[in-house]
């Protein structure tokens, strides 16, 4: 299971013209080849007008399943490149209908793949990138003297501050890096001097948006 990956929000669209032909750009996450393979069926359905609806997708820890569809264009000028776009991205998990509208210009293969790799970009783009972070999950409870203290430098830290329990004690709901427990531990330790509880919670991903310009 991988500590870090960056993948593409749940779903989206987007579209441009380029020299009279539509290009319709489609994103999804999936985490099976049978998800985005279904992904594809429904927009070929979706646009069974259309004049082509090329396709890739990579899916794996280890980007183990990677496939393109050129669906008519000419061999290389269009499923390819949209896979290159997501190996380029560092998309895990992510796969992307091109659905294109001919308009009577030729583009040529290299305008076809420029095209093709465009609408990927700007549907990836359009959709928004997430880096997606395996952390481990503290509740740390202290008396309410530490709590201004320890509230501070957690805000200001690296560590995910999620909410506080107030009771007799307060309990800060706290995740870190996995790998970074150690350090973590000790370094609340020193905060309070010792005078706190810290004990553990699950592990699970938690998403972190990515800048995409």
């Amino acid at each position: 299971m991988l500590n870090q990956y960056f993948t593409v929000k749940p779903e989206g669209s987007d579209e441009q013209v380029i020299q009279k032909s539509r290009f319709i750009g489609y994103v999804k996450r999936v985490t099976n080849e049978d998800e985005a393979q279904q992904f594809i069926q429904d927009i070929k359905k979706k646009h069974a007008d259309a004049t082509h609806n090329c396709s890739a997708y990579m899916i794996g820890e280890h980007d183990q399943i990677q496939k393109a569809n050129d669906d008519g264009e000419p061999s290389g000028t269009a499923g390819v490149p949209i896979l290159e776009v997501l190996k380029k991205r560092q998309l895990k998990d992510t796969a992307v209908v091109v659905t294109r509208y001919f308009g009577g210009t030729k583009l040529g293969a290299g305008g076809l793949i420029r095209a093709y790799s465009s609408t990927t970009t700007l549907v990836i783009n359009t959709t928004g990138v997430v880096e997606r972070k395996r952390m481990k999950k503290y509740f740390v409870t202290v008396d309410y003297t530490f709590l201004g203290k320890l509230e501070n430098e957690l805000r200001q830290s690296h560590y995910l501050l999620e909410k506080m329990d107030y009771l007799d004690q307060v309990t800060l709901h706290v995740r870190t890096l996995i790998g970074e427990e150690t350090t973590f531990k000790d370094w609340i330790t020193n905060l309070t001097s010792g005078n706190v509880e810290i004990k553990e919670g699950e592990d699970s991903y938690i998403e972190v948006d990515v800048s995409t310009e």
